[in-house]
């Protein structure tokens, strides 16, 4: 497209402008606009989810968390919000080793007793439950399947339909943890075909197939492949037909209108997906609805983000 000089928006809170507002009080070490933010998202679930997940690895690095509980120690918020930052501290620690050291499991102990602790202190909220499931891939062995039920039917009987609950049993699940790609791709698909009409769980196999993606990269690097030689994960019948049912059973239902902040990361996703597919009649009204919201994953794993986004977007439009 000549002239077209569009630039992606990789704003990391997705349009979120009360999350964007509470991000700078945490760099002016404010954690009054935590508190604000919180209260005022109340109990939407998949919203409060989204912000909690991104408030969490920006509080990561500092005491703001410890400080507001100082001020306010019965805060069922600010426990829920310290669990998700002491889930985040453990995973950054696994980050720093470049995950070939596991980390020390009393870290991992520390984070999952703050989630049980922001569970009490606010029974009805699932985000908790997430965090749990999220820390349980750090633990060496992973979780006794029985523990990881549990956690589960906790979760589940809050939010049946969480998106972050089921990426986070996902990824568990996956070849890079503590399963497998098959029994990723099974719950994954299970998870989809119980979704109703409207619901982002469909996009879930899309997820599995960039984690599958993931696991394939590190092996050929390992054995110094070509990445052209992982092209065809991305397009072969069984993944063309992936995307062709999420888009049915998601999109198709899914009410008009730009996407919430909560699910630009997801729509990215299916983006992705469609694009790689070779599907432009699916990934042009896709890249109309995101606009200019971007996120760097999963554009990152075949490229860079912003060349990517820009390059299928283009495609797309002229395909469609």
């Amino acid at each position: 497209m000549p002239g077209d000089r569009f630039t992606p928006d990789f704003d990391p809170d997705y349009g979120d402008a009360r999350l964007t507002t509470a991000r700078k009080d945490i760099a002016n070490g404010r954690w009054q606009g935590l508190r604000d933010l919180l209260r005022v998202t109340g109990p939407a679930w998949s919203v409060r989810g989204h912000r909690i997940r991104l408030l969490a690895p920006a509080c990561a690095g500092n005491s703001l968390v410890e400080s507001w509980l100082a001020a306010e120690p019965r805060s069922a918020d600010a426990l829920v919000l310290r669990a998700a930052t002491e889930v985040a501290r453990a995973f950054g620690l696994a980050a720093a080793t470049g995950g070939h050291v596991p980390v020390e499991q009393r870290r991992v102990d520390q984070a999952v007793m703050a989630c049980l602790q922001g569970a009490e202190a606010c029974p009805e909220d699932p985000t908790p439950w997430i965090c749990l499931i999220s820390v349980a891939r750090l633990y060496t062995a992973g979780v006794r399947r029985q523990e990881l039920g549990r956690w589960w039917d906790e979760l589940h009987a809050r939010d049946p339909y969480t998106m972050e609950g089921h990426l986070h049993v996902l990824r568990y699940y996956s070849a890079r943890w503590h399963g497998t790609h098959g029994l990723m791709y099974d719950f994954a698909r299970d998870a989809a075909a119980v979704a109703p009409p409207g619901c982002a769980l469909p996009v879930l196999v899309q997820f599995a197939r960039v984690e599958e993606y993931r696991s394939l990269q590190d092996g050929a690097n390992g054995r110094g492949d070509a990445p052209g030689d992982l092209d065809r994960h991305w397009n072969h019948d069984g993944a063309v037909d992936d995307v062709r049912r999420t888009w049915q059973r998601w999109i198709t239902e899914r009410p008009d209108g730009q996407p919430a902040p909560e699910e630009v990361r997801d729509l990215n996703y299916l983006a992705h997906a469609a694009s790689y597919a070779g599907l432009p009649d699916i990934a042009a009204p896709l890249f109309r609805i995101l606009g200019v919201r971007a996120s760097r994953m999963p554009w990152s794993c075949t490229g860079d983000p912003e060349a990517e986004f820009v390059k299928w977007r283009r495609r797309s439009s002229h395909g469609a």
